[in-house]
């Protein structure tokens, strides 16, 4: 379960920005993730309930944005949205597709006090 290892770095990056930025509280993380990045988001909810107990993100609520997959089609020259990593173009119905978006993940914002 790769979303725990994903929970304790996204709590160590807030420890990091808390020592850094003089917050010792966590209220809020809203995280952007890919459509394709592979993280199974209710897993990554309850990582974040464990890992986060007793820290300065203990209680905080977890808020994801998914970022919708991306792709450049050669067929048609543009980049389009995907659906999945093996949609054919939406445009023009190619399918000579290179994912170009969708893997990431990012956290967007905290609100601490």
């Amino acid at each position: 379960m790769h979303e725990m290892a994903i929970c304790e770095s996204l709590l160590q990056a807030m420890e990091e920005a808390g020592r850094a930025n003089g917050f010792t509280r966590v209220r809020k993380v809203r995280l952007e993730i890919g459509r394709f990045a592979g993280v199974e988001i209710e897993a990554l909810r309850f990582g974040f309930d464990v890992v986060t107990r007793g820290s300065l993100a203990d209680g905080a609520e977890l808020a994801v944005l998914e970022v919708p997959g991306r792709g450049w089609c050669f067929d048609c020259n543009d980049t389009v949205p995907l659906e999945d990593r093996l949609s054919s173009c939406p445009r023009c119905g190619g399918d000579w597709l290179q994912p170009s978006g969708g893997t990431e993940m990012t956290i967007k914002d905290l609100e601490v006090e």
